[in-house]
């Protein structure tokens, strides 16, 4: 057993010692709060309706309930519809380091295993732990879409982590979780290149709907290629480089819950051109944006970002959420409809922007997610710089906030049952989540 492998077991095994900090505990709450918002957004979307029309009906010898519906599917395929409706609307959690990834995307397994096990919420809760310090951890060693590899990767090795905790697997078969979980689920960074497609908000609901094929095989005694990390032909040699992983510290209280369902290296952006949008004056001539390299090359440089053709690649544009922004007002799950995204006003103000990578911002990301935008019109010049968008770890969301988040894609009163359930998540079921999704309203 490699040494990566070990780590991740021994983190694991001191969480199912001593639990999960009050503080942490509180925001993996807010987290499942959030899911269960973001999920709601994007139900009607077309990859979920396509992934329904295509795996519905399904049962397998473990079963969980399809979110806001009766439906019941095989854990796996149950994972995959629910992964899909909560990372879909690109509105879900995120944490930024060498990797920029979202954590949440690791709940959607937990919750349907729990169901099909009959487990309690505080049980989820503590394997959500194992899976963000997990994600986490990889985040903050290697960033392997510099090595052409998709983020994605490292939900495989989490949610494996996660379900293996949550399953109260011994050590071996915990390893083959990973071993399986990891060999077969290398993720090609294809999926966030050039024009994005409905895959990029489904990826990471298939990584985690492989975790639990493979925790279910490993359970039952099936084993996988060892050692997956360190082994001749394993994850150093063909993906990273080699790397320890360090748990001293958590790291859950460093993700961030989205304030607008954009790609998270846009959010201040968003949040700026939001506030520009209300003091500009006259037409404008010219807008100049000043940011960091990571922005930079993951939603700015492709050129179809400046004339985005999906929503994948327009929550994935800063061009477009700026001009969108101080054209429209603030970003909602309905700004990258086809009517917005041809929308003439808005392609005409992302013809006028420049954007400008600094040395300054670039040393401030990912502690800060910086950014400043110069607004010329034919009244004068507007400004403004923020370094840490609402939402941010400098600035964490409360429950305030996620109650007028769940607003935005749900009726008051089904927002407030959301919020009011995920309060006390560690002492309900899984069956009482899935009832108060069933009666979610729009």
């Amino acid at each position: 057993m490699d040494s990566v492998t070990l780590s991740i077991i021994d983190m694991s095994e001191k969480i199912g010692k001593n639990g999960v900090g009050e503080k942490e505990l509180e925001e993996l709450k807010k987290r499942v709060a959030d899911i269960a918002i973001t999920s709601f957004g994007a139900f009607n979307a077309e990859p979920v309706k396509i992934g329904m029309k295509t795996l519905l009906p399904s049962s397998g010898k473990r079963n969980a309930t399809v979110f806001f519906t009766k439906n019941k599917a095989s854990v796996e395929n149950a994972t995959f519809l629910n992964g899909t409706m909560t990372r879909y609307l690109d509105y879900n959690d995120t944490y930024l380091s060498r990797e920029a990834l979202h954590p949440s995307d690791n709940i959607p397994p937990l919750i349907a295993m729990a169901e099909a096990e009959e487990l309690s919420g505080k049980e989820v809760l503590n394997s959500a732990a194992v899976a963000y310090e997990t994600i986490c951890a990889l985040s903050d060693v290697v960033s392997i879409r510099d090595r052409g590899w998709d983020h994605v990767t490292y939900i495989s090795i989490s949610s494996a982590a996660g379900l293996a905790h949550l399953q109260k697997l011994d050590h071996e078969r915990f390893a083959h979780t990973l071993n399986l979980a990891i060999n077969n689920n290398i993720s090609l960074r294809q999926t966030r290149a050039g024009e994005l497609s409905m895959w990029k908000g489904a990826t990471a609901a298939n990584a985690s709907r492989n975790s639990v094929f493979a925790a279910n095989l490993a359970e039952s005694g099936f084993t996988g290629p060892a050692p997956i990390f360190e082994g001749e032909m394993g994850f150093f040699k063909q993906v990273s480089g080699s790397f320890k992983l360090d748990f001293k510290q958590s790291r859950i209280l460093k993700t961030m819950i989205k304030n607008y369902p954009v790609e998270y290296h846009a959010m201040s952006a968003a949040e700026v051109a939001s506030s520009l949008r209300k003091k500009i004056k006259g037409n404008v001539k010219s807008v100049d944006v000043e940011t960091f390299r990571v922005a930079y090359t993951i939603i700015i440089k492709d050129p179809e970002k400046l004339r985005p053709k999906t929503r994948e690649t327009a929550d994935h544009s800063m061009p477009y959420i700026i001009a969108h922004t101080l054209v429209h007002g603030d970003p909602t799950p309905n700004s990258y409809s086809r009517e917005f995204l041809n929308d003439r006003n808005t392609l005409s103000l992302v013809d006028k922007m420049n954007f400008t990578v600094t040395e300054r911002f670039d040393g401030m990301y990912p502690e800060y997610l910086p950014v400043k935008i110069t607004v010329k019109t034919d009244s004068g010049t507007y400004e403004e710089e923020l370094d840490a968008p609402k939402g941010h770890n400098k600035k964490p969301y409360t429950w305030d906030d996620l109650q007028k988040k769940a607003e935005r894609v749900m009726d008051t009163d089904s927002a407030r049952i959301v919020v009011d359930f995920a309060k006390t998540f560690q002492k309900r079921s899984m069956n009482e989540f899935m009832e108060v999704l069933l009666n979610v309203k729009a």
